[in-house]
């Protein structure tokens, strides 16, 4: 039998004590450190040694390592950086006629509706005044010489408003601010798709100037003739001069296309029948839409130039007929007050000038639809034209259409020789 013993006390710290001892570590008493060399400095001689060595490697570097990472001026940095800054600066001030010409025209809008309101209750009240003077007999001195301050009045209010038309500076200002609205997006897209240059920037400057000149916000010395002789289509872009041809550049009617369906990218999205579609929708604009707003237009400027001169001689007339006094020149007062109100209702109330700037609207963009395309169709080089589909589908949008109708309406017209019995525009 095989019996077990612990060990004793004894024994297991001798055990101990062994164990200890021996993986126990034996530390020198003084360590030992490398020595440490400085080294010396060259002289002269081996300094120029080090130098050539030094040339001579960076001479020897492969050219492809160098051409692999290209280093831009930094000139033409600074030159993008400002133009982006000029684009910017552009913005900037675009924002700021946008909220003139809004605040400008709530505040003629404002002077619309309260001469409006003040220049037909002043004739009105005089109308009452004269009325109750000739039912006063020879106690109604007071209110006959009141009626005759009232149409007086009344008659220098509305020789200023019918100078200015209050309705028709308010389009003005509405037509502004699409216009400038317009313009900020396209120089956003601008900044967004692509890098300006110098030219753009010129661009976007030279139709800043032109809305300016075509809407301008003073009165006096810059407002535009209310009254003209005839209607001029509003110009709003800068005008287009007419393209230098190069000799290396061919004539629009002998443009060489790529007859191949799979190279209309080749093409730039242009082809003949494209060309021919633009030139006939064109003719359509100048023959039925210019013409017919053109016409309306002249109407509406004739009866406003009519309801302007009778609304201040009627009051003057009922002015002259209340001073005078007696049964007859009192009726004479009243009946023509109470005209020169209705007259002026008519006139302010219906927003006369208003109609008239929005057809000479129309026709300035009939007019701009027209130059676009001729300048378009004038660059010889494809390439430099702005992308055929898009043109067409931008000229579809522009007048309402889709593209369908769009070439419906070109091959209308190529049969019938030009004569369509509708309009190009289904907007206006």
């Amino acid at each position: 039998m095989v019996s077990l013993q612990l060990p004793t006390k004894s024994s297991l710290s001798y055990s101990n004590k062994f164990i200890i001892t021996k993986n126990a570590i034996n530390i020198p008493k003084y360590l030992k450190y490398p020595k440490i060399t400085v080294p010396k400095v060259p002289n002269q001689a081996q300094k120029q040694l080090l130098i050539e060595e030094l040339n001579n490697k960076l001479t020897n570097l492969p050219l492809l390592s160098r051409e692999s990472k290209p280093i831009t001026p930094i000139k033409n940095v600074q030159n993008q950086t400002t133009i982006k800054l000029y684009y910017y600066a552009i913005l900037e001030e675009i924002n700021d006629r946008i909220e003139m010409h809004q605040n400008i025209c709530n505040q003629r809008e404002n002077w619309n509706s309260l001469s409006l309101n003040s220049v037909n209750m002043i004739t009105l009240t005089a109308v009452t005044m004269a009325g109750l003077a000739e039912v006063s007999g020879p106690h109604g001195l007071g209110l006959r010489v009141s009626s005759t301050l009232l149409f007086v009045a009344g008659t220098g209010i509305l020789l200023i408003m019918n100078k200015i038309q209050p309705s028709q500076l308010v389009e003005e200002q509405r037509n502004a601010v699409r216009l400038f609205k317009k313009l900020q997006r396209k120089i956003e897209t601008a900044l967004a798709l692509q890098t300006p240059v110098q030219k753009d920037v010129e661009e976007a400057v030279a139709e800043v100037v032109a809305l300016d000149r075509a809407y301008p916000l003073p009165l006096l010395g810059a407002m535009l003739d209310k009254f003209p002789k005839t209607l001029e289509p509003a110009v709003w872009w800068p005008s287009k001069k007419q393209q230098t041809i190069s000799s290396s550049s061919v004539d629009n009617n002998t443009c060489f296309y790529n007859n191949n369906k799979g190279d209309n990218e080749q093409n730039n999205g242009w082809s003949k029948e494209l060309e021919e579609d633009m030139r006939e929708i064109v003719g359509v604009t100048k023959r039925k839409d210019v013409v017919d707003y053109v016409h309306l237009g002249n109407k509406a400027l004739k009866f406003n130039k009519m309801l302007a001169v009778s609304g201040p001689l009627l009051t003057g007339v009922a002015a002259i007929g209340a001073a005078f006094g007696g049964p007859v020149a009192g009726l004479v007062a009243a009946v023509a007050g109470s005209m020169a109100a209705a007259v002026n209702t008519i006139e302010h109330g219906g927003q006369v000038g208003m109609v008239f700037e929005m057809y000479r609207n129309c026709g300035g963009f009939f007019k701009l639809l027209e130059e676009t395309v001729e300048s378009t169709l004038e660059e010889g080089d494809l390439g430099k034209r702005e992308n055929g589909e898009v043109f067409e589908m931008k000229m579809a949008l522009h007048l309402g259409r889709s593209l369908s109708e769009l070439r419906d309406l070109a091959d209308k017209s190529r049969r019938n020789g030009g004569c369509v019995d509708e309009f190009a525009s289904k907007l206006f």
